[in-house]
């Protein structure tokens, strides 16, 4: 059984700060990494001991593997915990902190690499049993054979990189006449993207759920599953909120897919917590998507409809512990969402914004969670992924959990930059997401609804605490505060939103 005293967390942002307070609340120390972009970050200050790994891209810092090994080495860790993001699904990671003596709290590399190839891991589910959607498990060869195996399965078709995941290398085929400069786009992409520009095909599914679960594995041979997550509000494949429970499922479709996801995470003998994505069709039949081989963004909705803490059963399964998830069937109690909060501009496509968190009002309250990886005067780079922070919440329905989070959203205040805090008001105020009537082309559809210009109703207290801001720079000749950044002058979205509403000018 390891010893384990200390861990090094090798990752930023809400994450880190997540599996810092866990690791302190099991009794173990925790040493942080950082950029030099993140110095002044909250799970810096929030460690037990904190390393500088060099300068902001993560090239240079986050990725890589021989400075986070070093820094365990140098700081006495006997673990690393990866987080989700950068080296977290890599193989090679995961081999080089066990080839240096560490334990490396995920999965073991045979587990990441043979998930992490999507033919290999179709493979092995077909092998295990696990509905897969219809398509070959071999990569093509070419834009031929792509067009033979198409008009074998049926058009529609997808073609997806065979190395990646996010959307990268992925092609939507309708008609024959498209295979050849698909096949060469979903290869070039994927290339680029991951190093691998193998590409193969699947049936295309029309207007399915995104539904995942939840998996933990042991080291004394136990796996469970702790239910589903509703994941079909996405934008290009990138997940912007969950739910747990889905509407869609019902306790004997859980069921279903909890045996076909504890099957597949036997299949490759996984240890600790990970997730079996699937697609779920209109007519109840789900198929085997793909396997994060980590902890989830989204974790925090399992814990909260299931009483678990996720993070803290990585750290006791690592430490050789069983899991302390009770036996028998679990059922969710409630309902949780989550909101995440990135910044970025929902009303310019999405646009990455930078700036400095001015101000920041978190709000609180009964069954209110915020994860979050920023405070005011943290500055957001385009070094980095967007997302700050994650705002979840429970209640005892769906429909308390909608109201819930409708009020924490309207407490939120985030002054500096643009955020999507004004986008999830207004998913949580459509009629087809309030009825469950979802799937990942939601969206797409609702797109000219939700994404039209806000209205500025909604801004009247940032804007308000904008204009306080700039009063303070004025009597202050631009000094916010002790040990605050300076800005060479008063600028940004929400600056140009307080002139447009004439408010405090």
């Amino acid at each position: 059984m390891p010893d384990l005293k200390r861990v090094l967390v090798a990752n930023r942002g809400e994450i880190a700060l997540r599996i810092i307070r866990a690791c302190h609340e099991e009794g173990l120390e925790s040493v942080a990494v950082y950029s030099d972009a993140d110095r002044l970050s909250p799970h810096v200050r929030a460690a037990t001991r904190a390393v500088a790994l060099g300068p902001a891209p993560a090239a240079e810092s986050y990725l890589n593997i021989a400075k986070l090994v070093a820094a365990a080495r140098d700081t006495g860790c006997q673990a690393i915990h990866p987080g989700y993001g950068f080296l977290s699904e890599r193989a090679p990671f995961a081999a080089a902190v066990a080839d240096a003596g560490l334990t490396f709290i995920g999965p073991s590399a045979s587990a990441i690499k043979a998930m992490g190839d999507k033919t290999e891991a179709r493979r092995r589910m077909q092998q295990a049993g696990v509905p897969i959607v219809p398509g070959i498990t071999t990569p093509l060869k070419d834009a031929g054979e792509a067009r033979r195996e198409a008009e074998r399965i049926g058009f529609p078709v997808l073609l997806k990189a065979a190395a990646g995941g996010g959307g990268k290398g992925m092609r939507l085929v309708r008609t024959p006449e498209e295979t050849a400069a698909a096949f060469e786009g979903a290869r070039s992409e994927a290339l680029k993207a991951f190093g691998d520009g193998s590409v193969y095909l699947e049936k295309f599914i029309e207007r399915p759920r995104h539904v995942e679960i939840q998996v933990l594995g042991d080291t004394h041979g136990r796996v469970v599953a702790l239910g589903e997550r509703e994941c079909s509000i996405q934008r290009r494949h990138q997940k912007l909120i969950e739910e747990a429970p889905s509407v869609a499922v019902t306790p004997a479709l859980r069921r279903r897919m909890g045996e076909a996801a504890t099957a597949a995470a036997s299949a490759v003998g996984y240890v600790g917590a990970g997730t079996i994505e699937f697609l779920l069709a209109a007519s109840g039949e789900f198929y085997f998507l793909e396997m994060n081989t980590r902890i989830q963004v989204e974790h925090p909705v399992t814990e909260l409809v299931y009483g678990v803490d996720l993070v803290r059963e990585q750290l006791r399964i690592a430490m050789g512990h069983p899991m302390r998830v009770h036996r028998g069937a679990l059922e969710p109690r409630g309902h949780a969402i989550e909101c995440r909060i990135t910044a970025e501009d929902p009303f310019n496509g999405f646009l990455p914004a930078t700036g400095v968190v001015r101000y920041l009002r978190v709000p609180a309250g009964p069954g209110v969670r915020w994860d979050g990886g920023v405070e005011a005067g943290n500055e957001v780079t385009l070094h980095y992924d967007p997302l700050i922070a994650k705002l979840i919440v429970w209640g005892e329905t769906r429909e308390s959990a909608l109201a819930r989070m409708g009020r924490a959203l309207r407490e939120l205040v985030i002054v500096g930059l643009p955020t999507s805090q004004a986008f999830h008001l207004r998913v949580l105020a459509d009629p087809e997401f309030r009825a469950g009537a979802i799937d990942i082309g939601y969206l797409d559809r609702r797109a000219e609804t939700l994404l039209a210009d806000p209205v500025p109703g909604h801004l009247a207290i940032p804007l308000a605490v904008t204009a306080a801001l700039l009063a303070d720079e004025r009597r202050t000749g631009g000094r916010t505060g002790a040990g605050s950044r300076e800005p060479s002058a008063p600028s940004g979205p929400w600056l140009s939103a307080a002139r447009r509403e004439g408010i405090g000018l």
